[in-house]
């Protein structure tokens, strides 16, 4: 009996030990073994950190390449403040410490942008490595590095901010990798100079890869050029542009031969998303999708309390954990500024110093084109241009997938306009099209002197020839100095193209289809110091159409209004009334639209929850407040309202896939002067309806879908939900079912996922003022306190003050650890 027990005890701790070692099958997916990871000694376990934050972030560490001493004092959030006797030194450390707190991070975003997740996360990533590498996403980042290489001060900067990576990842025990390594089963790979231009390739991906020039030339083939006119013109007559017109492109709309447009004729438009007859989703089923945005503003002293100039910012991105942004404060001879970094790039992007401060939002000019390719033979190997026939190029691609024994072998044929990306599928409608993308060109070879320049900027000229290193995604750059000055550029590479030029697909036959170079950098939009006292943008048009260049894109149409308004009205204006802008969940479209429907709508014979709603919506100032429902009814009945609008493009969407769907403003301005047009009649009934019939419809569905649900929250938090989630989708790294206000159209933009990534407001006194807060923390480990502690404060709308310290030694209370980086 004692050996029978002792083999069954045995048997079952082999067979435990078996289960401790081998991963785990679930679905599609593989959980790696469970052995390691529960490990005591190098498990998850040892990703656990004191509340007092990571003891490694005390002491002296010796650190190759360096030439003096560097000091890092950590404050309470955990941000450090580098001094270092050159910036050479203080990047190659920044590379440390970034390194220290988001090397999973760091490498997830690499490996997307690259095409390489699936060598860790298997098959279920294996279709978007594939489109990340045949878009050119490692072809763009190639081409980066060499530019970089024509630069021996890039090339330093690059190589010191690498090599303070890998000495961070060259001195991990496995026990000290990032969680997300041990869970998914990996290790970290070295850094490269490549990754980081693959980190900018990320952002280019995210920022000016969009475009719709297969929806709009599907569109305008069914409905012809009249309807498609009416239905899709570009610009808004109510918009209010980042650089009004004060006459200042007189002298170049004569040098260009430019006639002054009027403001109507220039049609631009968005693609739509889905069916939009199902249920409700406040996200994804929309006309107009979510704007890659943010505000940014600065203000004269001669409309502040303290007569100093005002400066705010808040980025609008897709929020995550680990959060977007890495803080932090470089002090060397040359610099001392603070601010926020993107894990994997040297230097601040957006913060201040101490004479200056500045910010970025997105532009938003398309500048991804599709070109069809006429080919010469069947093997696609030669392609005609000019007449000519010209050999394609060919990329080969080597897809690891973990699970695999063989690799995928994938080929991309590339033209004179770029990649072919969907070749391989027989039945896309860009099967035999070229991508023609800013992001394939070599970027400026100083590109790091865009952020340390602006780091150590001093005046508006320095500011000026710091930002002419930066090309591509093109970014409203916001400035203000100390001395007085506000100003704002239109930054990066902007193509110079011909009327309608890149709203279609176009003939990659004809090299004349070709962009005809790029806007002089004196030439694009750019705004100082104007009489009314501010600058601003929000994404909106960089210009009015008497801009003597012609652009396309995709651009606000309601936040850039409304900051308009509350910048136009300031007085006496201070840190607080900056709060208040960037915290305002006033929406503008809800108040150009609601007034119409309600002017529409018969009030006779409205059931209870009909009357319940239309008392909110009559009641309503158009903020979305976290505990109001008017914003909920609101959203309902408008979307009712599109959809029964637009059930032909509805249905073509269904049969052709690719299809315009009109904007948001263009649908409430046809409600409001032209309620009669045909485009309101639904087509499964026989009589011809207007805008008055389709309002009442849609709001006795609004009206019926609420008292189907009972049940169902209306205030508009729960409504809309909210979710900050974890890079890898693990839920309980991340932060779901937050209440929040906000709304993508309010300038407090926040939707299901998106919104103010990082908030700044600087007051350029003397001493230069700032506080900031971002949705997240600095550390990238789940198991630290830092890790999601600013997310209430974020929620609550508090601010933190952002320190400039003037030296390592500096006793400020705040600073909690200290770590001293030599020479090895």
């Amino acid at each position: 009996m004692k050996w029978f027990k002792f083999l069954l005890a045995l048997a079952a701790t082999l067979a435990l030990i078996w289960r401790l070692q081998t991963p785990i099958p679930l679905g599609d997916k593989n959980i790696p073994a469970p052995g390691d990871f529960l490990n005591p000694f190098s498990g998850f376990w040892r990703n656990a950190e004191p509340l007092s934050g990571p003891a490694a972030l005390d002491g002296e560490l010796n650190l190759h390449g360096l030439k003096g001493k560097v000091q890092v004092a950590y404050d309470d959030l955990l941000i450090p403040h580098i001094f270092a006797e050159n910036t050479e030194d203080a990047v190659r450390v920044q590379g440390y410490v970034t390194a220290s707190q988001r090397l999973w991070q760091m490498d997830l975003t690499t490996r997307k942008a690259a095409g390489r997740l699936s060598e860790v996360l298997g098959e279920r990533t294996l279709k978007l490595d594939r489109l990340m590498r045949r878009r050119g996403m490692v072809f763009a980042a190639e081409k980066a590095v060499k530019s970089f290489q024509r630069s021996p001060e890039m090339v330093r900067y690059m190589n010191a901010f690498t090599e303070g990576v890998n000495a961070y990842v060259d001195q991990l025990d496995e026990a000290d990798y990032p969680l997300e390594f041990k869970l998914l089963g990996y290790k970290p790979e070295p850094w490269s100079v490549l990754k980081t231009a693959l980190v900018v390739e990320s952002m280019a991906d995210v920022l000016c890869a969009g475009n719709s020039d297969l929806e709009a030339t599907k569109t305008l083939g069914i409905f012809g050029q009249d309807t498609f006119n009416m239905l899709y013109p570009e610009w808004n007559p109510k918009q209010t542009p980042i650089v009004p017109d004060f006459g200042q492109w007189a002298d170049l709309n004569k040098k260009l031969g430019v006639k002054t447009p009027e403001n109507k004729e220039r049609p631009h438009a968005r693609r739509g998303n889905g069916d939009i007859g199902a249920d409700f989703d406040p996200e994804y089923n929309k006309p107009d999708p979510y704007i890659v945005g943010s505000n940014n503003w600065a203000v004269s002293g001669l409309l502040t309390r303290s007569k100093a100039p005002l400066l705010a910012n808040d980025p609008h991105l897709n929020l995550t954990l680990p959060s977007i942004w890495f803080q932090l404060q470089i002090h060397s001879p040359e610099i001392n500024a603070h601010g926020v970094s993107l894990p994997g790039i040297p230097g601040i992007i957006g913060g201040f110093n101490e004479n200056s401060a500045w910010g970025i939002t997105n532009v938003g000019h398309d500048v991804s084109d599709w070109y069809s390719i006429q080919w010469a033979d069947d093997a696609r190997t030669r392609y005609v241009l000019d007449g000519q026939e010209k050999p394609v190029e060919f990329r080969y691609e080597t897809i690891v997938i973990k699970g695999r024994e063989k690799p995928l072998m994938d080929t991309v044929r590339y033209t004179n306009w770029g990649p072919i990306v969907y070749d391989y599928d027989p039945d896309h409608a860009l099967k035999n099209c070229s991508l023609r993308w800013i992001a394939h060109d070599e970027p400026d070879p100083e590109l790091v002197n865009f952020a340390l320049g602006l780091n150590g900027g001093k005046n508006y000229d320095t500011y000026r020839s710091a930002i002419r290193h930066f090309d591509s995604p093109a970014q409203n750059i916001v400035f203000a100095t100390k001395s007085g000055d506000i100003a704002i550029t239109v930054q990066g590479r902007l193509p110079v193209r011909k009327p309608q030029q890149g709203r279609f697909i176009q003939d990659g036959s004809k090299s004349e289809n070709g962009w005809s170079g790029f806007i002089d950098l004196a030439d694009v939009p750019a705004l100082k110091n104007p009489e009314r006292g501010f600058v601003y943008s929000a994404n909106q048009h960089s210009t009015p159409p008497s801009y003597p260049y012609y652009y396309t894109g995709n651009f606000d149409d309601y936040r850039g209004r409304h900051l308009h308004e509350r910048l136009s009205v300031l007085r006496d204006a201070s840190i607080d009334s900056m709060k208040s802008i960037q915290l305002d969940n006033f929406s503008r479209k809800a108040a150009d639209a609601l007034p119409v429907m309600l002017r529409l709508l018969d009030r006779t014979q409205l059931d209870a929850t009909g009357q319940k709603a239309l008392q909110a919506l009559e009641s309503w100032n158009y903020r979305y407040e976290a505990d109001q429902s008017a914003p909920s009814y609101f959203e309902v009945w408008l979307d009712s309202c599109y959809n029964r609008t637009f059930d032909e493009i509805i249905a073509l969407q269904k049969t052709h896939k690719q299809i315009l769907y009109p904007e948001m403003w263009r649908f409430i301005e046809l409600m409001e002067t032209d309620s009669s047009n045909f485009i309101f009649d639904i087509q499964n009934t026989p009589d011809r309806e207007t805008a008055r019939q389709v309002v009442n419809i849609a709001f006795k569905e609004m009206s019926n879908s609420f008292a189907a649900n009972p049940a169902k929250a209306t205030d508009w938090a729960h409504f809309r939900g909210f979710d900050i989630k974890h890079l890898a989708l693990l839920e309980p790294f991340s932060r779901m079912n937050l209440l929040v206000g906000g709304d993508k159209n309010a300038l407090n933009a926040i939707s299901r996922t998106n919104g103010p990534s990082w908030r700044l407001i600087a007051e350029l006194s003397n001493p230069v003022r700032a506080i900031g807060v971002y949705p997240g923390g600095q550390s990238g480990n789940p198991g630290s306190r830092y890790y999601d502690n600013l997310v209430e404060p974020w929620l609550k709308g508090e601010y933190f003050e952002l320190l400039l310290l003037g030296s390592a030694d500096d006793k400020n209370p705040r600073i909690q650890h200290r770590q001293t980086f030599l020479p090895k």
